[in-house]
């Protein structure tokens, strides 16, 4: 049976040039970061060194990197902080954000009692930027927005650029949810007055259980897990130093080859896009993640003619094929309640055709591609 992953939004591959930085760093260098002889010490100079290399990448400060155990962690230390230190009294975010956003937000607005705005989408899932600053701008509170990069679900890509230009005039603070486009596009920290965004090296092919939150130098946030002094004493606990050389050499590799690959996972989901509505007619696409030009080009939302029942058979269906996709966020496989963002976007009856997300890598081919969709088109006909 032929095997097809086409779930890169969940998680990537490991390049094998990061799996050999880590067993190099489990054998090699061993030594606690905080220790100070030698063994100590070498570790502590690769861990300053991946931050340095992620900084200048980034255009910014490397103390502005904060290693953490990835975007979930990132996201809460931000929100959390945020609101505890810097006497944040409202929020502005969307219902459509991850949940490790949506959930910390819940909790903050019951611990703390502030204030949670939403700001209003168009059909497809995009902002209302008259809205947003229309909630800025209602009263004197100090205010922070979390509006994510690239939708998780559907791929919309947001103008943080605008987002973070009104949010400069309103004289709020602003969060981004990058976790689905760092690695896949370049940033540039002095070009977006953005204060504080968050990463996982699992999504750009690096290992699971690392990431780091940027935050901007002198934002005034202090540490939310106390302890040591690792991480500028803002993140106590022995730094996952494997980890953390794995995501560095993700990092690297990333940008560095990131027109190429770019180039190579965005003729994928053309193709992709072209074939399916080709073989499957009625095939539809929710959000902008049809369009080449609105939405990531590394993952496709598709709606497919389906009834309900038959529409329960078909991940289960695709699986006993070999093929990997998902119904939406890999973190919403264990509920039963269905995509909040589809919810927020799609209609009554459109909810009730299946929906399927396809997410795309440097590792995919066209001929998996094709073979997905013949699948697809033999159950559609089956």
């Amino acid at each position: 049976m032929q095997k097809v992953y086409l779930d890169n939004a969940a998680t990537t591959q490991v390049r094998d040039e990061v799996i050999a930085r880590m067993q190099e760093a489990l054998a090699v260098y061993y030594g606690n970061p905080s220790s100070t002889h030698s063994f100590g010490r070498s570790a502590k100079t690769a861990v300053e060194k991946a931050r340095k290399t992620i900084a200048k990448i980034l255009n910014a400060q490397p103390s502005e990197i904060i290693f953490t155990s990835g975007g979930t962690e990132a996201d809460n230390m931000i929100l959390r902080c945020a609101v505890r230190d810097l006497g944040i009294k409202t929020i502005i975010t969307s219902k459509i954000e991850h949940h490790a956003v949506l959930h910390t937000v819940e909790e903050l607005e019951k611990e703390y009692g502030i204030a949670v705005y939403f700001v209003d989408l168009d059909q497809y899932g995009n902002p209302d930027m008259g809205h947003l600053k229309e909630l800025l701008g209602q009263d004197d509170s100090k205010k922070l927005v979390s509006l994510m990069h690239v939708n998780n679900e559907i791929g919309n890509i947001t103008d943080i650029g605008a987002i973070s230009d009104i949010c400069k005039a309103h004289g709020a603070l602003f969060h981004s949810d990058t976790v689905q486009s760092v690695g896949h596009y370049p940033w540039d920290v002095q070009e977006i007055s953005i204060d504080f965004f968050t990463a996982a090296a699992h999504k750009f092919h690096g290992p699971k259980g690392v990431g780091f939150a940027f935050i901007r130098k002198n934002s005034g946030l202090k540490p939310m897990i106390f302890g040591g002094a690792q991480e500028r004493g803002f993140r106590a606990g022995t730094e996952s130093f494997h980890n953390i050389v794995g995501l560095e050499e993700a990092f690297i590799r990333s940008y560095d080859q990131l027109e190429e690959e770019t180039e190579k996972v965005r003729g994928l989901k053309a193709y992709f896009v072209e074939k399916i509505k080709k073989e499957i007619p009625g095939v539809e696409f929710n959000g902008f993640s049809g369009d080449m030009e609105n939405s990531t080009y590394t993952l496709t939302s598709v709606r497919l003619p389906f009834d309900k029942e038959k529409g329960l058979m078909l991940l289960f269906h695709l699986d006993m094929k070999g093929i990997a996709c998902s119904k939406g966020s890999a973190c919403q496989s264990g509920s039963n309640l269905g995509s909040h963002v589809l919810t927020e976007i799609l209609d009554t009856k459109e909810l009730e055709k299946p929906s399927l997300r396809f997410s795309f890598s440097k590792y995919n081919s066209k001929e998996e591609l094709d073979y997905a969709i013949k699948v697809l088109k033999e159950f559609a006909e089956s």
